[in-house]
């Protein structure tokens, strides 16, 4: 009889994160996800009564727009599940977290989504996508042979789009001396103003991909503030307790340079009323906006830690919102 009452408990907890879990992952969705249980009705009904849809144009055109919403849908759902859950649980797994690699895992998860249902959609209208795709392999070997100079430079562009090494407006070196400002991206060549003498160099994007770059303007650093109130004044023993946890709770974060992170304590008020307030001082690292905003969102899960842990040892306080971002370019 006491196994029914155990029964339950992991019954209602299992639906309580479930609600949790659609709350924080669906709910921002539910019109997107409305449109999609729509038009699969709507297709599910076409191809059951079929007598009183005699054009296959108006089936195609439910089914591709029901591919394209589950597109976006599932992106949207996995791009929920990766800010909430998959981030939280890589700052708590103890290892060394390369942001790069997050971003890298993020787009192949998005890309086999569209895969499948690309996949589903041509099976689903008896169409041979694997057999076109092999036929157009063949045909394109000939005109691969024929402008082979041309497809590495167009090939070269798509990499650099991709890669992004570099984008319009950043100052570049290359290893034969060539510095400038780029000033256009091609699909077949860069072009770049160079510094002092203002020539613009002209360089094929297939040899962009085979040297080594350095970007100068793409070396951003980000200062990021926080600020911790605490209602009491903090002792030096407690001091040397909270930086420790700072910089545990940080160091793992690839892309926060742990090395120059400072914590300042500062007393404010006078006699009996003394609070201490502590300013913590990191510098993320990144070559673009993605890098960056994801190595903010680790920063920030990173401080929810901070934060649990001072209250496990009984050090209550208040963050200041929002975090100050103070950008730090490198000086050219």
């Amino acid at each position: 009889m006491e196994e029914l009452p155990e029964l339950a408990e992991v019954v209602q907890l299992v639906s309580s994160q479930a609600l949790a879990a659609y709350q924080k992952v669906v709910k921002p969705y539910e019109g997107l996800l409305g449109v999609v249980i729509g038009l699969a009705i709507a297709d599910t009904a076409i191809h059951l009564v079929p007598a009183f849809f005699q054009s296959g144009l108006i089936e195609f055109a439910v089914s591709l727009s029901l591919a394209i919403a589950a597109c976006w849908l599932g992106s949207r759902l996995f791009k929920q599940v990766f800010d909430i859950y998959l981030l939280d649980a890589a700052i708590n797994s103890g290892r060394k977290i390369n942001s790069e690699l997050l971003i890298l895992a993020k787009l192949i998860a998005n890309f086999i989504i569209i895969f499948l249902i690309i996949v589903i959609f041509a099976e689903t209208h008896k169409i041979n996508i694997f057999g076109l795709v092999a036929s157009l392999g063949i045909g394109g070997l000939a005109v691969a042979f024929a402008a082979q100079k041309t497809l590495e430079q167009v090939l070269g562009g798509i990499v650099i789009y991709l890669d992004r090494p570099f984008v319009v407006d950043d100052y570049i070196g290359l290893p034969d001396g060539i510095f400038g400002r780029v000033e256009s991206i091609g699909w077949r060549s860069t072009r770049i103003r160079t510094s002092g003498k203002g020539t613009l160099v002209i360089v094929p994007n297939s040899s962009l991909t085979q040297v080594n770059i350095e970007n100068f303007s793409g070396a951003k650093k980000v200062m990021a503030l926080i600020y911790l109130n605490f209602d009491r004044k903090i002792e030096n023993e407690e001091r040397a307790l909270i930086r420790q946890v700072i910089l545990d709770s940080t160091e793992d974060i690839f892309g926060i340079d742990s090395r120059n992170t400072e914590v300042t304590f500062k007393d404010l008020g006078k006699d009996s009323e003394i609070k201490t307030q502590a300013q913590i001082t990191f510098f993320i690292l990144g070559s673009s906006e993605v890098s960056m905003g994801l190595r903010r969102q680790l920063l920030d899960i990173a401080s929810q830690n901070i934060t649990d842990k001072l209250k496990y040892y009984g050090i209550a306080f208040d963050i200041e919102e929002p975090t100050i971002y103070v950008d730090s370019p490198i000086t050219i």
